[in-house]
Parts: structure tokens; sequence; C-alpha cells
């Protein structure tokens, strides 16, 4: 999952090498942390959040497989 993520925002961003995800696990479920650097936030983002939706439900639904919950948190 971590690397679909990396795959999706590397391909919207203007500096890859300064894109990470950290990966947590709490109550919710598994919470993928995604920071990129502070000129692609708006990239990632997109207008009125379509584009951080789309990258949810992407994920979301590659992880409807394992039966796990996932979150992707945008960290700006």
């Amino acid at each position: 999952m971590k690397d679909l993520i990396l795959v999706i925002a590397k391909a919207l961003v203007d500096h890859p090498e300064d894109v990470r995800v950290n990966v947590k696990d709490d109550e919710r479920g598994t919470v993928y942390e995604l920071s990129v650097h502070a000129d692609d936030v708006g990239k990632i983002i997109g207008k009125q959040g379509r584009i951080a939706k789309a990258m949810r439900t992407v994920v979301t639904s590659a992880a409807v497989k394992s039966q796990k919950r996932v979150i992707v948190d945008i960290i700006s």
C-alpha cells in the first residue's frame, strides 16, 4: 500500500525526492501519513480536494482485499 501511495504522489509533484510516507497503526486502522515538499501540497490536494479524494479512493479500494481500514493523511 505504501508503494502505491508513493507511485501516485511522485507522479503528481515537482519534487518527487521529497515525497515521504510514514505508516502507523492505531485504533482507526492503518494510517499512511503522506508528506511532500511545501510547493507541492496544492498539487496533491487538488481543486476542492479532488486529487486527495481520488487518491484515498484508490488506496481504500486496493485495501479491500486485506479487509483492513486504511486512512491516508496528507501532512502539510
